[in-house]
């Protein structure tokens, strides 16, 4: 595990600012009465998240590898961070949608249902938190292993 401990340490920063992110958007009221702009705005935090996964990579290429990374290194250590932050997203969901916004998932159903034709039962089953664990987990591990791929190709060290 030591081998993997910067990873480790930007997975709990990466799951720290999305917790943060999520009672940013409780209060900008995108789980309440602007519901409708959550799906829009919550892509903004797609530029955090490519931040932290430049920074960790950075991290991981001085501090790890003397400032001499290849791709296939950078890329091994985005990919691990990428299955730890997806490994910590179902508990970081669970903490938003008890604590931070429970009232989100009856909130964006309501909505669903009078104004996107939805029905109770579409929109119940697509707006759970069992749902959202599950396509979240894979849409961030995937998500984060694509971004590793492109960030290692600009962080490797150049070669003579």
């Amino acid at each position: 595990m030591e081998k993997f401990k910067i990873e480790l340490k930007w997975a709990v920063i990466f799951s720290i600012c999305f917790l943060i992110w999520m009672y940013f958007e409780k209060t900008m009221g995108w789980h309440d009465e602007k519901v409708k702009f959550q799906p829009i705005y919550t892509m903004l935090f797609g530029i955090i998240s490519i931040l932290i996964y430049v920074l960790a990579l950075q991290n991981k290429k001085k501090n790890y590898y003397n400032n001499k990374i290849d791709w296939k290194q950078g890329f091994l250590s985005g990919a691990i961070l990428s299955l730890l932050v997806a490994i910590f997203t179902p508990v970081v969901l669970y903490i938003t949608f008890e604590y931070i916004s429970p009232d989100y998932f009856t909130n964006i159903i309501n909505y669903k249902i009078k104004n996107s034709k939805m029905t109770l039962e579409d929109a119940e089953k697509y707006f759970s938190l069992s749902n959202y664990m599950y396509t979240n987990t894979f849409s961030t591990l995937s998500n984060g292993i694509v971004i590793s791929a492109i960030i290692s190709y600009f962080i490797k060290s150049k070669t003579n």
